[in-house]
């Protein structure tokens, strides 16, 4: 068992290592912004495949992060929002999923400020981007469990308005076999489905959908990456990936994101743990700290 005393990183806003790049002004910027073309394929399937996030050294850093946040007993286990080393409901598969790696690991904690992400975040949420919350997924060798279809706002309409975004960034490449993302392109333009669950029956979601949305649901795009590299989502696009097979497990981080200005929408804690924002009153605070204030925006 590891023992030993963490501390909260959430009460640090801002890069506490050198892991990741700095940028001192927005020209420094340009070289992470998304394309005309990658904005409007965006605006068109409601994903894009983003600029690649991690190098190296880094995959190897979060990744031995990931490995000490999966042992039983590891400092800083208070920290989480949501823990569930197998989320999964399928016998003989395996889904680690949990919130709340930042407040844990160094180098989780500095992606959230990694200007490669925040540069295209802030384009694709219109504005300043703040942090909603992240989450591990990690489906090992063999046995990895499903990410059942969804839409990521079916959980979180305790915020508005729907001004959020998602970051899907693999640790290990992520392939059809291994259980990538696929993705319904055009469902970001559906209305709120209700929710089906997220480690279950990858069939469940049919009983929700009209005849035209079974149309178009019937062809998913898989979207494979290398490690290091990222795809970006709609809080409607509709998403879920399979079981991994293969003999190496299949790793991601995952980023949310929201466009600074989103409220709370209940009188209770938005996350496990966290003071409740009153129904009304904009995120922010120790948990939902600023990540990209545009030119001219808010400040925190």
């Amino acid at each position: 068992m590891h023992t030993g005393v963490a501390r909260d990183l959430s009460l640090q806003h801002g890069p506490i290592s050198d892991l990741f790049p700095r940028v001192v002004d927005e020209a420094g910027r340009e070289v992470w912004r998304l394309s005309v073309e990658q904005l409007s394929f965006f605006e068109q399937h409601g994903y894009v495949v983003g600029p690649r996030l991690l190098e190296g050294v880094q995959i190897e850093q979060l990744r031995a992060e990931l490995s000490l946040m999966t042992q039983p007993g590891h400092p800083g286990q208070e920290f989480w929002y949501e823990y569930h080393s197998n989320e999964s409901r399928e016998p003989g598969r395996v889904l680690f999923h949990a919130l709340g790696a930042w407040r844990i690991g160094v180098g989780m904690h500095d992606l959230l400020w990694h200007p490669a992400l925040t540069t295209a975040a802030s384009q694709l949420l219109g504005g300043s981007v703040r942090f909603w919350h992240d989450q591990l997924f990690c489906k090992p060798a063999e046995h990895g469990g499903v990410v059942a279809w969804h839409q990521d706002y079916s959980y979180w309409t305790r915020t508005r308005p729907m001004a959020h975004l998602t970051c899907w960034i693999g640790l290990d490449d992520s392939t059809v076999e291994n259980g990538c993302v696929y993705y319904v392109p055009g469902s970001h333009r559906w209305d709120l489905l209700p929710i089906t669950g997220l480690a279950g029956d990858m069939g469940a979601i049919r009983g929700v959908l009209t005849e035209g949305q079974w149309e178009q649901f019937r062809n998913p795009v898989p979207v494979q990456l290398r490690a290091g590299e990222c795809v970006f989502h709609h809080p409607l696009t509709v998403h879920g990936s399979f079981e991994n097979r293969t003999k190496n497990p299949r790793r991601a981080v995952v980023v949310n994101m929201v466009r600074d200005g989103v409220r709370s929408e209940s009188d209770s804690p938005l996350l496990e743990g966290v003071p409740v924002i009153p129904r009304g009153q904009a995120l922010g605070g120790q948990f939902f700290p600023l990540l990209y204030g545009v030119p001219g925006g808010a400040v925190d």
